[in-house]
């Protein structure tokens, strides 16, 4: 079971109701700039680990500024489209407690400096992400947009982030030499992700979506002694979080 820290208390809490009720995810932002498109990817892993794990999820976008620029540099980095949760609670889709769907649990992401933004119900927990640091407003001009995804990714969501050319660079490395392993091992027969990586890939991802851990997994899995199929697999299987096409060149020529 999925497991997130909320900010207000400090402590672990289950990220989805016992009975796998309606999940609502609200990404809060402040305008277009790096930092809210953080805010709206570590929702978007939220929302795909949750789905993951069979729960329903319901995600919306709480924020007035800048929203066309934000939902393109959204759409750019592969954060799947959020509904509009300007409306309040149900809005246009009669989605509030009583509707049937057994809503049960609603998740707050939003930048660790925001204390009331629009919007924000007085209950749920409340997920904090940490600043970035950048020379652009949003998306760097020339990046791979695959690459900031990765980048901004890579460390805690807690942990502030520079977000340069070193860490563009580094991000676009990782996702050249994965993505040319991937393809390679498509080629070798299909085998089963070894049920101790599986867990080992889940284990990560539910403890506070600790993604950087899923990263050091898949490292490992690099390297490592098992058939080429099975890292296949198993790349393809951690891509349903990390959405950073790592299947991508699988088919292309060598």
């Amino acid at each position: 079971m999925l497991r997130i820290i909320d900010a207000r208390t400090g402590e672990p809490v289950p990220a989805a109701p016992a009975r796998r009720g309606l999940t609502r995810v609200e990404a809060h932002t402040a305008g277009y700039d790096s930092t809210s498109l953080r805010v709206l990817l570590v929702a978007d892993v939220l929302v795909r680990a949750l789905e993951l794990g069979g729960t329903p999820v319901w995600a919306l976008l709480n924020g007035e500024r800048d929203r066309a620029e934000l939902l393109a540099g959204a759409a750019a980095l592969g954060i799947r489209p959020f509904e509009d949760g300007s409306g309040g609670l149900g809005s246009g889709l009669g989605c509030g407690p009583g509707s049937g769907l057994g809503e049960a649990q609603s998740l707050h992401v939003l930048g660790e400096e925001v204390t009331t933004p629009d919007g924000l119900s007085t209950g749920g927990v409340r997920i904090a992400v940490a600043p970035v640091e950048s020379a652009a407003a949003g998306i760097p001009a020339g990046a791979d947009p695959s690459a900031v995804r990765l980048a901004l990714l890579t460390p805690r969501r807690g942990a502030p982030l520079r977000l340069d050319a070193d860490a563009l660079a580094e991000a676009q490395d990782t996702l050249r030499r994965w993505r040319r392993a991937v393809a390679d091992w498509a080629r070798q027969p299909s085998r089963a992700i070894p049920e101790e990586v599986r867990g080992e890939l889940r284990a990560a991802w539910e403890d506070d979506l600790d993604v950087p851990g899923v990263l050091r997994v898949l490292r490992s899995v690099e390297t490592s002694d098992l058939p080429e199929g099975a890292r296949f697999e198993t790349y393809a299987y951690a891509d349903r979080l990390l959405g950073v096409e790592l299947t991508r060149d699988v088919g292309a020529p060598a």
